[in-house]
């Protein structure tokens, strides 16, 4: 069983096929399908591992939220109320998007080097989603006050939002 904590690797996904995909792999033709499988595949386990870590985050945040508004800090409440709608959207267009919908999935052969610079960008996406985790996670002990803890926590969810775009534009352009 994987650790709901770390992101999948491609290669160890590629690594633990079974013997009937490592047989169908010489199949001729087939081998090309199996590859637009295994992409569709990645690409679902990255954005269900991202929201995942996204809908953990939120646990904490809403814990301080609540410490808020017992401690009477009401005026701190908006920016976090943004943020943590912001969140949910990303969420819902992380486990939304269509599996396999670009274009970069139909394709048998893919640039190895444009392949290279999505998984590159996957990775960026989930070092994103891990910091917000993880400010999210020391709200409760951290020294800045409430309003420079959302500012930064937004930020992070802004570089977060606008990487996926970028992969969206990514995926995108290696269709066409």
């Amino acid at each position: 069983m994987t650790d709901p904590k770390r992101p999948i690797d491609p290669a160890a996904h590629r690594d633990r096929r079974n013997l009937v995909e490592s047989v169908l792999n010489w199949i001729p033709g087939f081998h090309g399908y199996l590859q637009k499988e295994y992409r569709r595949e990645s690409d679902y386990l990255a954005r269900t591992w991202l929201a995942d870590r996204l809908q953990r985050a939120k646990r904490p945040l809403d814990e301080y939220l609540h410490t808020l508004v017992a401690d009477g800090r009401l005026d701190d409440l908006p920016q976090f109320e943004r943020l943590r709608t912001r969140l949910d959207g990303l969420i819902s267009k992380l486990r939304g998007d269509v599996r396999g919908y670009s274009g970069f999935f139909d394709y048998v052969r893919v640039d190895e080097e444009k392949l290279d610079d999505v998984y590159e960008l996957d990775m960026s996406l989930i070092e994103d989603a891990e910091a917000i985790g993880t400010s999210a996670e020391k709200l409760s002990a951290n020294e800045q006050s409430p309003s420079s803890a959302a500012a930064d926590l937004l930020r992070q969810t802004d570089q977060l939002e606008q990487r996926y775009a970028r992969r969206g534009e990514l995926l995108k352009g290696l269709s066409e």
